[in-house]
């Protein structure tokens, strides 16, 4: 075991120990107030509901650490220093030989086989766990027309991508990889054009919002926070689940308002109109086009470490690759290998999400009503069955919305 290989094997062990005992912690403490209501909560949220919230989220942790140990321990490891993908890779040229045929065979092998061994997982989280507590609408052919459209829809976005990264390494030697960062940037704004209008609609019904009081506030809550957009749609959400949403989708003049049909039910038109509020305050301060030059920066970081990497030879051993791996085999190894090494950066990630999510509510508070958003956001922590109670460290390290009793706290002391 080379140098590269012993740091890979001890980030990933770290990384899956760290999440197991955050995941424990976070168990203990949910369990430990599971029938006691925190007072802020206590005439809003009945201890039936408390309970069941505790419940879904100690059900979603057990079977989280159990995944993360099979598909984050044993396929990760299996696939990197137990020399899977160099399997995936040799078949991959016995068939292809050198060309991109190669290339394309080797990443998207990696990726059906991944597919494969999360499948059981994401069949139990829907029709297991999600059932169990009463969120799941998803059929068994919904699921799997959603799992093979996904697979054609990232063949059709995948190879044309890859294709061209095997392109940059041909023509821009070992500049290949800040081509290959344009090319993202490039297609990362596409697809934000397209995707509203496209993609989306591949997987779920979008109608017009109807005429009505909640239209007449939304369009008067643009109006004030002078926000254009291409539509205001229902989402048939409560086709897949009970869980409800709002967002904004889109780019430039693409921009959508989508509501999940299940939020409209069960909200009131000002409290719609306060979530709403919330969301355009991503907007409106600029969190949107600031995630993207993080997303952009940290894109450059990322491939010129894999530019290095490529003509490093210990990278290439520890994967049991030739010294001059196929770029497909160099992609998929590190796709597999980096995420390992990012862990330590979650806590900055969730810290500046949750600064962003209390400038949001400050707008809706601004533009719309802090008690309406208030209320809002205890019925769908509710009606989600959100916990109330998470451990304080674990909810440091994971959460990108602030916990319930602070975001609520947050919002009164802000109610005029």
């Amino acid at each position: 075991m080379n140098g590269f290989a012993a740091l890979f094997l001890a980030f990933a062990l770290g990384a899956l120990a760290w999440r197991c005992f955050l995941a424990w912690r976070q168990a203990r403490h949910v369990a430990a107030h599971r029938d006691r209501v925190p007072p802020e909560f206590a005439e809003l949220i009945p201890p039936e509901a408390h309970r069941k919230a505790a419940d879904y989220t100690l059900d979603k942790l057990r079977f989280g650490v159990v995944e993360a140990v099979v598909m984050d321990g044993v396929v990760l490891l299996l696939l990197t220093l137990g020399g899977g993908l160099a399997m995936i890779d040799s078949i991959a040229a016995g068939f292809f030989g050198e060309g991109a045929a190669r290339g394309l065979a080797t990443v998207f092998g990696v990726l059906a086989v991944t597919a494969l061994n999360a499948l059981p997982f994401d069949l139990w989280r829907t029709f297991v766990i999600e059932e169990r507590h009463g969120f799941n609408k998803t059929t068994p052919g919904v699921f799997f027309i959603d799992l093979l459209k996904g697979a054609v829809l990232s063949a059709a976005l995948g190879v044309p991508l890859l294709l061209a990264v095997f392109w940059f390494v041909a023509a821009a030697g070992s500049w290949w990889w800040l081509y290959t960062w344009a090319a993202w940037i490039a297609f990362t704004l596409v697809l934000a054009v397209v995707y509203p209008r496209w993609i989306a609609p591949l997987f779920n019904r979008f109608t017009p919002l109807e005429a009505g009081e909640v239209r007449s506030r939304i369009e008067a809550l643009l109006a004030r926070s002078g926000f254009r957009a291409e539509g205001l749609f229902v989402m048939d959400g409560s086709r897949r689940s009970s869980h409800g949403n709002a967002y904004f989708t889109g780019f430039g003049k693409t921009k959508r308002i989508v509501f999940f049909d299940t939020l409209l039910e069960r909200l009131t038109p000002s409290e719609i109109e306060a979530v709403l509020a919330h969301e355009l305050g991503h907007f409106a301060r600029g969190h949107i086009p600031r995630l993207l030059v993080v997303r952009f920066v940290l894109a450059f970081a990322v491939l010129a470490l894999m530019g290095w990497l490529l003509h490093e030879p210990a990278f290439a051993a520890a994967l049991g690759l030739p010294q001059r791996p196929h770029i497909g085999a160099a992609l998929a190894g590190f796709a597999l290998v980096i995420p390992a090494f990012l862990f330590p950066f979650q806590p900055l990630s969730s810290l500046f999400a949750r600064r962003q999510e209390f400038e949001a509510d400050a707008f809706a508070a601004e533009h719309a009503s802090a008690n309406d958003l208030v209320a809002a956001l205890t019925k769908l922590y509710r009606d989600n069955a959100s916990t109330l109670t998470p451990d304080p460290l674990h909810s440091l390290v994971y959460d990108s919305h602030p916990p319930a009793a602070i975001r609520i706290a947050n919002l009164k002391g802000v109610v005029p």
